[in-house]
């Protein structure tokens, strides 16, 4: 249950209006609006106020707080997965959508941006000269190599980046891989 929705079921079942509960709190009606509507998100302060005004442990409001910044954190993971899942095809079009759709709503959304687009490049300019080869020599094991190592390299970014550990780096991106 989202911290406010908490905070808004404790309020209705002691009794008070959005208005006294402000009152004791010393936050305004409208913070207090905003808050159960889960518009923000309540500083530490406000929090302990909130609590104490409607008696009940901080303590309630702390663990509801951790359990939706984890869930949050999977979330988001689940995203970068999918980002690092792109760089299986070396086209830049899925991957830039992904990065400007979470952009703002996952932080290190970026990092990982720069990560794949590099090795998409990187993987990109390998299947040209691939490519090049086969065309001279008329050899497709190199090919099927790079597109082979490829996929696995992408998947296993992917399946790291959801279980929260640090991923395979491109060389040639520059970030701190502090996943």
């Amino acid at each position: 249950m989202e911290t406010g929705k908490l905070i808004k079921e404790l309020r209705i079942k002691k009794g008070m209006t959005q208005e006294e509960l402000a009152e004791k709190t010393e936050v305004s009606a409208r913070t207090i609006q905003r808050i159960e509507n889960g518009q923000v998100d309540p500083r530490a302060y406000t929090l302990q106020m909130i609590a104490k005004a409607l008696e009940v442990d901080y303590n309630l409001f702390k663990s509801i707080e951790a359990d939706e910044k984890e869930e949050t954190e999977k979330q988001n993971n689940i995203w970068l997965g999918f980002l690092h899942l792109s760089g299986i095809i070396p086209l830049l079009f899925p991957t830039l959508l992904m990065w400007r759709a979470r952009k703002q709503k996952t932080k290190t959304m970026s990092d990982h941006y720069r990560s794949v687009i590099s090795f998409q490049l990187l993987i990109f300019g390998v299947l040209v000269g691939c490519l090049w080869v086969y065309w001279k020599v008329n050899i497709t094991t190199p090919l099927l190599g790079v597109l082979l190592i490829n996929t696995l390299l992408s998947i296993t970014n992917a399946v790291k980046v959801m279980n929260g550990e640090s991923y395979i780096s491109s060389p040639f991106a520059k970030h701190e891989n502090k996943d």
